[in-house]
């Protein structure tokens, strides 16, 4: 191995552990994750790098779940200290997304203190119901239980997701009536899919660190 190959793969660990190290401060829970580094010694020196693939699972980022997060970043400009391991961006570059979530994950996250008022305000916008009860994902289909006026829970509603414009919306065919999810304006939504009982979301965002 030629010293410039040693000299690489230092720079390149040492700023992955960087990158770890604040994706583990931003974040409450995250695991497993995965830094594939793609730049030479001297760009890395020069605080460019053409491309950087994340994956990170079990993620509670704001108290926000997923599963599995996947993020590319192509032409990153950084400062990079090396005596503190710490980084700073010089550009403001976008970052490609996939996010995956459960049922699990969308129920606790809808049903917790936090943003709870988004389930409630999703069963009142589209099912004329106070409070969400309960979310399922089956067989490539998302559905939505909530209750009604005296506590009565009506049957669960199959509900369609779809992206359009950048923004997410959740649709009931049934009453014709849809709610858009609201999300940071420097979001882009793509695409939303449903696979393996996984919502899967595709998007582009600006640095959110």
């Amino acid at each position: 191995m030629s010293k410039g190959n040693k000299e690489k793969g230092l720079l390149a660990k040492l700023l992955e552990q960087g990158i770890k190290l604040l994706l583990i401060k931003e974040c409450k829970k995250i695991n497993n994750i995965k830094i594939d580094i793609i730049s030479s010694s001297s760009k890395i020196l020069k605080g460019e790098i053409p491309r950087i693939n994340i994956i990170a699972e079990d993620i509670n980022y704001k108290d926000l779940l997923f599963n599995e997060v996947k993020l590319e970043v192509d032409n990153l400009k950084i400062y990079f200290k090396l005596i503190t391991n710490q980084i700073s961006f010089k550009n403001d570059p976008i970052i490609k997304f996939k996010i995956s979530l459960s049922q699990n994950s969308l129920k606790t996250v809808l049903l917790s203190n936090n943003w709870n008022y988004i389930g409630n305000m999703i069963s009142k916008e589209i099912l004329n119901r106070n409070k969400l009860e309960d979310i399922e994902i089956k067989n490539g289909q998302f559905s939505i239980k909530a209750t009604g006026e005296k506590n009565y829970i009506n049957e669960k509603e199959k509900i369609e997701i779809k992206a359009d414009k950048g923004k997410i919306y959740f649709i009931n065919r049934t009453q014709n009536k849809e709610i858009q999810i609201p999300i940071e304006k420097k979001i882009y939504i793509e695409n939303v899919i449903i696979e393996k009982n996984l919502i899967n979301i595709f998007g582009n965002s600006s640095i959110i660190f």
